[in-house]
């Protein structure tokens, strides 16, 4: 019954994401609605992670077997693929590169800046 309940709060707050996207006329993906509300809801304590802890946990472990699809649907592209392969892999890997590297610049910036905080 927990796991039901879990569920349930996941997909209303998904079904709420959906309505946003819907009458907000932005040209941002549902799933996007759906994590800035779900960090919202339990930034302000009207969700409570323990109320969704499990079935998320359920969720991220059964995330490699739901990307298998899309992995085979590339393979049944690969021949419309070919032609943009090397672009694709030079910008996916530059595109990786600048945000490892901001990331942790970013990383380094707060914790310095909280050193100093503690320091004062």
């Amino acid at each position: 019954m927990r796991y039901l309940l879990q569920a349930v709060i996941i997909a209303a707050v998904t079904f709420a994401a959906e309505l946003i996207k819907y009458f907000v006329p932005l040209p941002v993906p549902a799933s996007i609605y759906g994590l800035l509300l779900l960090f919202a809801l339990l930034k302000s304590g009207i969700l409570k992670l323990e109320q969704i802890e499990d079935v998320g946990n359920l969720l991220l472990e059964l995330m490699p077997l739901l990307l298998v699809p899309a992995s085979v649907s590339v393979l049944t592209a690969l021949d419309a693929i070919q032609r943009m392969l090397l672009p694709v892999l030079v910008m996916g890997f530059i595109g990786t590169t600048a945000v490892m590297l901001v990331t942790g610049l970013l990383s380094q910036w707060i914790i310095r800046r909280k050193g100093e905080k503690s320091h004062e």
